[in-house]
């Protein structure tokens, strides 16, 4: 079975799972036959009947965009590490922090919301 669709959906993906939320990067094909970079957040809320539910944002990068769009990332993932340091501070004052609730009820501590791999690990250089 020669379906195309199903071919184009599998060029090259990475994930990146950060507590609540999955990044998604996907390279995808123009109708022309071209790349483009997609890049999908997903964010997993809790139901009051205890089951899931998913948002997800999309984004779409093109190669005409990828310089300036990396270049703008590394400046203002730089910026706020130059500014801040790259130590999680508590997100206790946050309305919404609350939520932050593991399945079984306990709250999440800072330390569980730091990730061993960083934002600014990944190498768009990579794209």
């Amino acid at each position: 079975m020669n379906n195309g669709m199903m071919e184009k959906e599998e060029i090259f993906s990475k994930v990146l799972r950060a507590g609540r939320r999955t990044y998604f990067f996907d390279v995808r094909a123009t109708k022309a036959e071209d790349y483009y970079l997609t890049i999908t957040e997903s964010k997993k809320f809790t139901n009051d009947d205890g089951s899931f539910h998913y948002k997800k944002h999309k984004i779409y990068i093109y190669k005409e965009d990828f310089a300036e769009f990396k270049d703008i990332l590394a400046e203002m993932t730089e910026y706020i590490v130059n500014e801040k340091g790259d130590e999680v501070i508590s997100e206790r004052h946050q309305k919404d922090f609350k939520k932050e609730v593991e399945d079984d009820g306990t709250r999440v501590t800072e330390a569980d919301l730091k990730t061993p791999e960083s934002f600014t690990d990944i190498d768009f250089d990579d794209i």
